[in-house]
């Protein structure tokens, strides 16, 4: 899903880099990570129970307005993401596939994103400064499945390693999620053009285990 207007995000992350990293650092990220982190394994959890909404109720509401945007509503988007898991649960159904878990591992990367202002008195005068209102949590996962062969009826593992995005207001601990498995660092700097110049991405992998 590649974003519009890249020329134009790509300056104004260059002008809000200059800006904010260095105050970000300044930010209490104590207890950020680990919170984000639980999030991830309670969402985890449930995706693996088959409550497969509630992941589609936790996505970030700038990128699922987005979404709808392009297919045409918020309606129409609703519908198609339920079509969509119908379809995959029956697809992992007829080849024998099930999850067995989703898990947060590795460290996590916090970003404080979002720009925005607000007063602070400096020398006893009110002075606005630019500070940022979100955090930003990248954050590696590992799903592991199982596939049961129809030849043999033996089992098979496969590990798919992606990532999550979960993004909070600061202060407040309550994350939405977008899935790493479609997105794009573009992606990511449409929405938070504040985000470091050289951000990378968690890799995507997918392996066969014993």
């Amino acid at each position: 899903m590649a974003s519009r207007g890249t020329v134009v995000i790509a300056a104004a992350s260059m002008m809000l880099a200059s800006w904010l990293p260095a105050r970000a650092q300044e930010d209490d990220t104590a207890g950020v990570a680990p919170s984000a982190v639980e999030a991830v394994k309670k969402l985890g959890e449930q995706v693996v129970l088959g409550h497969r909404q509630f992941a589609v109720e936790r996505m970030y509401p700038r990128w699922k307005a987005r979404m709808a945007k392009r297919m045409g509503g918020m309606d129409v988007l609703e519908r198609k993401l339920k079509e969509q898991l119908e379809m995959v649960d029956e697809q992992m159904r007829l080849h024998g596939m099930s999850m067995i878990s989703f898990e947060p591992v590795g460290a996590p990367k916090v970003y404080g994103v979002w720009p925005g202002k607000k007063l602070e008195m400096v020398d006893g005068q009110e002075v606005e400064v630019l500070v940022s209102k979100n955090w930003l949590v990248l954050i590696p996962t590992v799903t592991k499945f199982r596939v049961i062969e129809k030849e043999t009826g033996k089992p098979r593992f496969i590990e798919s390693s992606g990532f999550q995005v979960a993004v909070s207001d600061k202060g407040a601990n309550d994350w939405y999620f977008m899935d790493g498995g479609t997105l794009s660092v573009a992606d990511l700097r449409s929405l938070f053009p504040d985000l470091p110049e050289n951000i990378e991405l968690p890799k995507l992998e997918r392996r066969e285990v014993p």
